[in-house]
């Protein structure tokens, strides 16, 4: 029985990579109407172009989060195994260019084809890795299934695994099974993603704890947004930090109708394709703005409501420059993005009822009192708008959050540490 399930899931994995197969190049084409990298490098998502130098260690982090988690594991890996050449691949554009600008000066940066068996089998032929290191929770079954003969060392690192998620997997449970048996290790962020995990059919689960953790603010930008704010005078600022489409709306309604003219909202969207559709929204609420890229050499305006957070890379900056932070992705049933960012900056963090995929850091958060949960919007607003006017209550805080993340470091050691007997193996 359990083989007979284990090729009916395979059937229906592969039938739904063939029917699949003809609308591939019609959706990037179409991404790439606003986007327009996923017009280019279409090559390496057929496993062609330049060869990757064999014996390297690869990381797969597939969009901008999964990329900028893995840094603190990529600096344990390049002081553990200084000679080992560095391979990250990525699905998306704003990946790759999150992982140029991180990782470009000393790694081999690609995109990793799409999870057709051939096409993966090419790409672990021509790359050769020493071990291959998945991001959270990337299980792509062809590419496991390709490792696993290929006799490369697979791990699944800051492994999370919500209960929506886990349900998702458990539609094909031998197909999953099969795939996390293959997977060399599993370092899991909580003890909840382990048992998940566990329960879906891993063999080798270790809870490490969350890399994000380990991400220290860089100086740079954390003196980038120090100057900011001291340019804007003594205006309290609120940010809205990787807001997600649904949430811009109702929040900019919610500031204009109680806001006071003092407050500056500062609204950075996750994604860079919607800045203009952004720009819309806040014109529509009637409030005046300018963009952030627009203010270098230039001043920003007295009567300016809302600054357009319309540059990438500098997300550390804005936490800096804010007195509360907003984490957006979470007042729509999104899931929520990264608050540790916000916290180890020492800023108040506010988040909505939505964080299923960052559940353990946020509970944590709440519970370490560096977060506080509002409902919708104009639960939002006036929370921020009281912490605004009390200081003692920012500082008390901004203070928590800093203990709290200070108390969760050290994941990337340990998952260093997971990798390392892998590579002797080879």
């Amino acid at each position: 029985m359990p083989t007979l399930r284990l090729l009916f899931d395979w059937t229906l994995y592969r039938l739904a990579l063939l029917l699949a197969a003809p609308l591939i190049p019609l959706r990037l084409l179409w991404r790439g109407r606003r986007e327009r990298g996923y017009l280019q490098h279409w090559n390496e998502r057929l496993a062609r172009g330049p060869a990757p130098a064999a014996g390297a260690l690869w990381i797969h982090a597939v969009s901008v989060g999964e990329m900028r988690a893995a840094q603190p594991l990529v600096a344990a890996l390049r002081a553990a195994h200084p000679d080992a050449p560095l391979l990250l691949s990525c699905m998306t554009p704003t990946g790759r260019a999150t992982a140029e600008a991180l990782y470009g000066s000393f790694a081999t940066i690609v995109y990793l084809p799409y999870d057709y068996a051939w096409l993966v089998r090419r790409f672990l032929r021509r790359a050769q890795p020493r071990a291959g290191i998945l991001m959270e929770t990337e299980l792509w079954p062809n590419l496991i299934d390709a490792a696993a003969r290929q006799r490369i060392p697979m791990v699944l690192a800051n492994a999370r695994l919500s209960e929506r998620s886990a349900r998702g997997y458990a539609r094909l449970p031998a197909l999953t099974r099969a795939c996390l048996a293959r997977i060399a290790a599993v370092a899991a962020q909580s003890e909840a993603d382990a048992a998940r995990l566990l329960k879906l059919g891993a063999a080798s689960v270790h809870v490490t704890g969350n890399l994000k953790f380990d991400i220290a603010p860089p100086p740079a930008l954390l003196e980038r947004g120090a100057a900011w704010k001291a340019q804007w005078g003594q205006r309290p600022v609120l940010l809205a930090a990787s807001t997600r489409e649904g949430e811009e709306a109702p929040l900019l309604r919610a500031f204009a109708a109680a806001a006071p003219a003092a407050v500056l909202l500062v609204l950075v969207p996750r994604h860079p394709q919607r800045f203009d559709a952004v720009a819309q929204l806040i014109e529509s609420a009637g409030l005046s703005w300018q963009r952030r890229s627009e203010l270098d050499g230039a001043q920003l305006h007295a009567g300016t409501r809302v600054l357009l957070g319309d540059s990438l890379g500098e997300l550390f900056a804005y936490y800096a420059a804010c007195d509360v932070a907003f984490v957006g992705g979470s007042l729509a049933p999104l899931g929520g993005q990264n608050l540790i960012e916000a916290a180890s900056v020492g800023r108040p963090v506010l988040v909505g009822p939505h964080t299923f995929n960052f559940e353990e850091a946020t509970r944590l958060a709440i519970e370490a009192g560096a977060t506080l949960r509002v409902s919708d919007a104009g639960d939002l607003l006036g929370n921020a708008l009281k912490l605004l006017n009390d200081d003692a209550a920012r500082a008390r805080m901004g203070e928590a959050g800093l203990a709290f993340v200070a108390r969760h470091r050290g994941a990337a050691a340990r998952v260093a540490g997971l990798v390392a007997p892998l590579l002797k193996v080879r």
